[in-house]
């Protein structure tokens, strides 16, 4: 076990990253070490709410740059629109001097520390951390297998050799179950926003050379892509496969989930009130993605055809239902993992985020794929066509400006009540139980956490005897 050996956390200021990062800080403060998380100001009141319990986890707070072409205040993804994202991604690049100048105020004070775990959008701190040699590893905000393609395809770039979006593309040192396309990568590697596409790329490269990769996933669900991943590293990096980080609080003592506390909420009394075990779809987004009013319409409308009660996430603050629902629309702060470990959710119509994945995947709750950006086209693919744990929404197109209520009537009753859907909630039962005993002691993730515990210690105790 460490020795209160010090750990500097960078997490990227996004919801999807941040929150993650801070189960893996928490988790290695139970361990003994002292954590410092680096931010920004408008990150600050989210991130100690989350950490407040935890007496050796410390903020330290670094200005975010001004840039042209986004408002003060605006330091979160979650604030932006789309025009604003390349603006946002030049001030966090513009982080590194501050960042070294942390660096260099902790090793005045002797407190420099033993690594530093960076989010994987700030790959300049790799090179930071070298000059103070002190060794980072990289945590991505999404699964092995859409890392080992995204970084086979920089550095091979064989999206490059297909002539259109259908055909089959060959991603050079990773095995797939399944065909994947140009229409299935992220916008950031097909190169429709040149600008933003330089951002990831140069992310990308940065991170190769990193000491280790801390991944938020668990072996038995990513199976082979491990060592796919560690190969286009290089270096004999390690990759860390630790999560899913979520599920730690239970085998730690503390209470949450179904067993926990009640939310006491209009919402929670709603969900506790449906009667029929698995007959309630839950519907999310997650923080960042927004639809059309005609698009919410559609989906309103579709959820309606097919019959099932619904609890639905909104985030519009404007859009009004075209009809009297049988389910509940919500347009607050929900706890998503205590809603998708309610008895009465049965499937989950989701974006494919990594966390949501995750969060359904642990709690055993089959997913209605509806993937919009980022990587979700990837996480959306493995997960029906390879792992058969979900399934997507019919016919859907992604260049499609609306899908069409039939087709989400379709999916959410196949989902529900049809055979694929009865098999894929069968299936993800299965994982659900890998994914909880990955977690516990003995279990992979648990095992590879106290390597990696165990790792740092070493470096700390070799920092201590120079």
């Amino acid at each position: 076990m460490a020795s209160n050996s010090h750990i500097l956390f960078f997490p990227f200021m996004a919801q999807g990253h941040t929150i993650p990062l801070l189960d893996l800080a928490k988790l290695l403060s139970r361990r003994d070490f002292k954590v410092t998380i680096l931010t920004t100001p408008s990150n600050t009141s989210t991130i100690s709410s989350y950490i407040s319990q935890f007496s050796n986890i410390h903020l330290k707070v670094i200005a975010f740059p001004q840039v042209q072409g986004l408002p003060k205040g605006y330091e979160n993804m979650s604030q932006l629109s789309h025009d604003q994202l390349l603006p946002f991604f030049t001030a966090t690049k513009q982080l590194q001097q501050q960042f070294e100048k942390t660096l260099e105020e902790m090793s005045k004070v002797q407190d420099l520390p033993v690594c530093v775990i960076s989010d994987t959008f700030l790959g300049w701190t790799n090179e930071s951390c070298r000059v103070f040699r002190i060794p980072r590893l990289v945590f991505h905000g999404m699964g092995v297998l859409p890392m080992a393609v995204k970084k086979s395809l920089v550095i091979h770039q064989t999206y490059k050799e297909v002539d259109t979006d259908t055909e089959p593309l060959v991603v050079k040192g990773v095995q797939l179950g399944f065909t994947l396309t140009r229409a299935d990568l992220p916008n950031s590697i097909r190169e429709r926003e040149p600008s933003v596409s330089q951002f990831f790329l140069d992310s990308e490269i940065c991170d190769i050379g990193s000491w280790g990769v801390i991944a938020n996933s668990f072996v038995e669900l990513e199976k082979d892509h491990v060592a796919s991943l560690e190969s286009l590293y290089g270096n004999n990096t390690r990759v860390w496969c630790v999560g899913p980080l979520l599920l730690y609080d239970q085998i730690e003592g503390v209470r949450n989930g179904p067993n926990g506390p009640k939310p006491s909420t209009k919402w929670a009394e709603w969900l506790n009130q449906q009667v029929g075990e698995k007959s309630v779809i839950y519907v999310s987004f997650g923080s960042q993605s927004n639809l059309s009013e005609n698009q919410l319409d559609e989906l309103a409308y579709g959820l309606e055809l097919s019959g099932h009660d619904y609890f639905w996430i909104v985030r519009s603050k404007t859009w009004n239902p075209p009809c009297d629902g049988r389910g509940l629309i919500v347009r607050e702060w929900v706890d998503q993992r205590w809603i998708l470990a309610h008895e009465a959710i049965g499937g989950f119509l989701s974006h494919c985020g990594w966390n949501s994945v995750l969060e359904s995947l642990s709690e055993g709750v089959p997913i209605l794929a509806w993937p919009m950006f980022a990587e979700q086209h990837l996480n959306a693919k493995y997960l029906v066509e390879e792992l058969k744990v979900g399934l997507q929404v019919p016919n859907l197109n992604r260049a499609m400006k609306i899908v069409s209520r039939e087709a989400i009537c379709e999916g959410v009753k196949e989902l529900m009540g049809g055979e694929k859907g009865f098999k894929a909630r069968e299936n993800v039962v299965e994982l659900g139980r890998m994914a909880k005993r990955s977690v516990q002691v003995g279990g992979s993730s648990y095992n590879n956490l106290n390597e990696l515990v165990n790792q740092i210690s070493h470096i700390s105790a070799l920092a201590t005897t120079m």
